[in-house]
């Protein structure tokens, strides 16, 4: 039973993302992004866009068309 805990453990340790790596979190606004109709620009937006959120930390952008 003492091996249950254990594994356990372990697999929360590899789940639980390093401090300021959050890849999981990155995901899920990349994920988000492209259901809001977005995509994840490094840099910036194009001229025909608007940024609608933000897809990590680090400042990839969601962009989207600009509506009319």
């Amino acid at each position: 039973m003492r091996l249950h805990y254990l594994l356990f453990a372990f697999l929360i340790l590899f789940l639980v993302p390093a401090p300021g790596a959050g890849f999981l979190a990155n995901g899920l606004r990349r994920f988000f992004c492209r259901i809001r109709g977005g995509r994840c620009a490094v840099l910036n937006c194009l001229g025909q866009e608007e940024q609608i959120s933000k897809c990590s930390n680090r400042g990839r952008k969601c962009c989207r068309k600009k509506k009319k």
